[in-house]
C-alpha cells in the first residue's frame, strides 16, 4: 500500500497516543482530558493557532503551508466514547467503568493527530488547513455546536473532509458514495395516559398496556403500508415501559421511546405525521390519552458530488482503489458540516473486527497510516505547492 513513509515510521508514535485515548475514554461533552492532550499535541507540532472551547469542548488547529493561495481546507476527526462496558480483554482497555472507545473516535483523533503532525512539518501545501477535533458526535450534536459557534466563518473553511473507521471492510481500505450517505436520525418518545387499576377487574380500567402494544405494531404500518417502498426508512421501538411493576397492577401510564432514520426531507415528514396520528388514534380508541415528543436529531449527512471525486482520487492514491460504499441507516452529526460548507465523508477499512458499538469492538492500529496518508493527500492534491 503506497502510503506515506513518515506515516509508517511514526506508526509506534501514533499507536501510543490511540491507546492511551482508548484507556481514557470521555463521554459527550466532557472531553476535557482528550482535548487538552490534542491541544498540547497540536502546539508541541508547530501549529500556527490552536483554540480550545469551540463547541464547550472541541479543539481547532491551524496550520499554514509555504504559500498562502488563500485556498482553507477543514479537516474533521470526533473525539466522544460510548457509555458501553469495554469486554475486549486488550491490555490498553478501558480504565473507566461503563465507557468505552466502541466506535473507533481514538483513532479517528489519533490518525488527524499524525496528518496533523505532517502538515505541520512539511507544510507542501499552498494554502490553510484548519484540523477540527469534535466532541459529543455520539447524540450530543458536537458538530452543530462548532458550527453555531462560528466555526466556519471565523476560519474561512471552504471546504471540509472526514472519516470513519468501517469494521469487515480490508484494513486500509476506502469505500464512499456521493448524495445521501448517511442517514436522518429521529427520536420519539410517546406518553400514554389511562386508568389504572386491579388486572382481575380490567373493565374497571383503561389499559395503557394494550394501547402501548397496539402502538409498538400500528407503527411498522408507516414503513409497510405508509411509505414509498423504493425509499429508504426504518421505525424502531427501543423501549417499553410502564408505571408498574406489579404482577396485578394494570398500570396508569406506558412510555415508548424509539427511533426513526430516513434519506429524504418527505419521508421524514411522513414519519412524524403517521407516528402522532396512531398514538393519538390508538388512545382515542382506547379510551386514553397520548402525549408525543418528536424530535428531529441529525439531518441526513450528504456528500457533494465534486468533493467525493477529490476524496475517491486521494483514497485511490493511498490504496490504489475506492469502492462505492453502501448507504448506512445510521447517523452522523459531520451532516451539520456538509451543510454549511461543501465536503465530503469517507469510509477507511478496519479489518475483521467486532462492529461499531460493540463491547469487543477495537480500533485496529494498522488502519492508521492508510488513515493519515489520506488526509495528507486530500491536502497536498486540494491545495498543491506553488
Amino acid at each position: 500500500m503506497p502510503v506515506k513513509n513518515r506515516f509508517a515510521e511514526l506508526l509506534p508514535e501514533i499507536t501510543e497516543w490511540r491507546r492511551d485515548l482508548h484507556q481514557h475514554p470521555e463521554i459527550l461533552f466532557e472531553t476535557h482530558r482528550t482535548a487538552k492532550i490534542v491541544a498540547d499535541k497540536l502546539r508541541e507540532f508547530g501549529c500556527d493557532e490552536v483554540v480550545e472551547g469551540i463547541g464547550r469542548t472541541g479543539v481547532v488547529g491551524v496550520i499554514k503551508g509555504k504559500t498562502d493561495s488563500g485556498k482553507v481546507i477543514g479537516l474533521r476527526a470526533d473525539m466522544d466514547a460510548l457509555p458501553i462496558h469495554e469486554q475486549t480483554g486488550a491490555p490498553h482497555a478501558s480504565k473507566t467503568a461503563g465507557a468505552m472507545h466502541a466506535c473507533g473516535h481514538d483513532g479517528h483523533t489519533a490518525m488527524l493527530l499524525g496528518a496533523a503532525k505532517y502538515l505541520s512539518e512539511t507544510r507542501n501545501f499552498d494554502g490553510t488547513v484548519v484540523v477540527i477535533f469534535q466532541p459529543a458526535e455520539e447524540g450530543g450534536g458536537g458538530g452543530k455546536e462548532m458550527c453555531d459557534d462560528g466555526m466556519m466563518d471565523r476560519w474561512n473553511i471552504q471546504e471540509v473532509y472526514g472519516m470513519h473507521n468501517w469494521p469487515g471492510r480490508p484494513v486500509g481500505s476506502f469505500a464512499i458514495r456521493p448524495g445521501p450517505f448517511f442517514a436522518a436520525t429521529d427520536l420519539f418518545e410517546i406518553t400514554l395516559e389511562g386508568k389504572g387499576g386491579h388486572a382481575a377487574k380490567p373493565q374497571e380500567t383503561v389499559d395503557t398496556t394494550l394501547m402501548a402494544a397496539q402502538f409498538v405494531t400500528a407503527v411498522q404500518s408507516i414503513v409497510s403500508r405508509n411509505a414509498d417502498p423504493i425509499q429508504n426508512i426504518v421505525v424502531s421501538v427501543t423501549s417499553f415501559e410502564t408505571s408498574s411493576k406489579a404482577f396485578n397492577v394494570i398500570p396508569q401510564r406506558v412510555e415508548i421511546k424509539g427511533t426513526v432514520r430516513t434519506m429524504a426531507a418527505e419521508m421524514r415528514d411522513l414519519a412524524e405525521k403517521r407516528i402522532r396520528e396512531i398514538a393519538n388514534g390508538i388512545a382515542a380508541t382506547f379510551g386514553g390519552t397520548a402525549k408525543v415528543d418528536y424530535q428531529r436529531n441529525y439531518p441526513v449527512m450528504v456528500n457533494h458530488e465534486t468533493e467525493t471525486e477529490h476524496a475517491i482520487a486521494a483514497a485511490r492514491a493511498v490504496s490504489g482503489d475506492c469502492d462505492e460504499a453502501p448507504l448506512v441507516m445510521g447517523g452522523e452529526d459531520f451532516a451539520f458540516m456538509l451543510e454549511e460548507r461543501p465536503g465530503a465523508y469517507i469510509l477507511v477499512g478496519n479489518g475483521d473486527t467486532a462492529p461499531v458499538h460493540h463491547p469487543e469492538y477495537d480500533f485496529d492500529d494498522e488502519a492508521i497510516p492508510a488513515g493519515c496518508s489520506w488526509w495528507a493527500e486530500i491536502v497536498e492534491r486540494r491545495m498543491p505547492a506553488a
